[in-house]
């Protein structure tokens, strides 16, 4: 088959979860002897190759300005793909959901991933919002099938909508890297520092962490905060407004890098409010990492018994507290949430799934 992953900001993944997935399923696909191609955003790719491990990349500009700058690459990416000899089309979010019937007039499959309800974003203007939500109903009607991440968002849909759609979940490797240049650059100690990876947008609320952190008198672990955002300067200095020596703050972190933070943390926080399946949380849990989750439906749906779960600044408070002295349960959580990684997340799982969809979808059947 031939494949195209429109929607990221492209290969090799040097951002987020959808840049990660695109990769790992380009790849994969590739070695399974699909030609895929990856539609990358001019901005943000650090490589002029054309192939990447294989997969094709093409890269195209866009617009520099929050609102707008997914959507114009989706939409150019969209007319590109649309006269390129592919079978089917991959979009990863639905900004441009409306805007996926121009390939399908020229003959393609094109399947969408709504990536969580995007519309409920606090970064997001009243008239955002307003677009994403009627993008997310479009996406039942653009695309010849809906992807969701998370089992609840599936039901949501079809009860929203009326509309079915394909459970795909993110997927994780499994991993165990041991200490070495990264933790030396950043001052760190196997088993002595907690974790934080997200973008540090409002809804991820890398605020509420560190202001729970700091509140907290002589910690006996550090705080390492990975993770940063474009267009958020202002939200980015409230959150890097303290002098506490033991939070540090990573920036961006991709690669062995962020392997062997995530190998080397003691236990790992999962903040986030809104979204279907994160991957930065399979991540963790596929590093052996106990994690301490923000107690919403998509980490509960996730994590199960595995989890440690608060509500609030001051329960969080409490429960990194807690952590901090129980090295036994961080164990017993940490072994737990490996397990569910290794036997229910695996990407090769994961891109087994898709290379299913896409090949039903090749078949030309209309809905699945």
């Amino acid at each position: 088959m031939k494949i195209a992953i429109l929607g990221t900001r492209g290969i090799p993944a040097n951002y987020g979860g959808f840049e990660t997935c695109a990769e790992q399923l380009a790849t994969r696909l590739t070695d399974k002897g699909h030609k895929v191609t990856v539609y990358c955003c001019k901005p943000y790719s650090n490589c002029d190759d054309r192939f990447y491990k294989g997969v094709e990349r093409v890269v195209l500009p866009t617009v520099r300005k929050k609102s707008f700058e997914k959507l114009f690459f989706s939409i150019l990416s969209l007319l590109h793909v649309s006269l390129k000899k592919v079978d089917v089309v991959l979009m990863l979010g639905v900004s441009a959901a409306a805007f996926c019937v121009i390939p399908r007039v020229f003959g393609k499959r094109v399947s969408i991933n709504i990536d969580g309800l995007e519309w409920q974003r606090k970064k997001w203007s009243k008239v955002v919002s307003w677009f994403l939500k009627l993008s997310e109903r479009m996406a039942g009607i653009a695309a010849n099938v809906v992807v969701t991440d998370a089992k609840w968002i599936k039901k949501y849909y079809k009860k929203k909508y009326g509309k079915r759609s394909v459970y795909l979940a993110y997927g994780a490797d499994i991993i165990c890297r041991l200490p070495g240049n990264t933790l030396k650059e950043f001052g760190l100690i196997p088993n002595e520092y907690i974790l934080f990876v997200s973008r540090f947008d409002p809804e991820n609320n890398p605020l509420l962490v560190r202001e729970a952190f700091d509140t907290i008198e002589s910690p006996t672990k550090k705080l390492v905060m990975v993770g940063d955002a474009p267009f958020a300067d202002d939200y980015i200095r409230k959150v890097k407004d303290t002098k506490n020596p033991n939070i540090i703050f990573t920036g961006y972190q991709f690669g062995d890098s962020y392997d062997e933070l995530r190998s080397n943390a003691n236990f790992y926080i999962q903040a986030t409010e809104i979204g279907g399946t994160h991957p930065a949380l399979l991540e963790a849990m596929a590093a052996g990492n106990c994690v301490l989750a923000n107690d919403v439906q998509e980490h509960r749906e996730v994590l199960r018994e595995a989890g440690i779960y608060y509500k609030g600044k001051r329960e969080l408070k409490e429960k990194i507290m807690m952590l901090m002295e129980d090295e036994e349960l961080v164990k017993k959580k940490g072994m737990a949430a490996l397990k569910i990684a290794e036997e229910e997340y695996a990407w090769e799982s994961v891109v087994k799934e898709y290379e299913k969809m896409f090949k039903r979808l090749v078949a030309k059947r209309q809905r699945i």
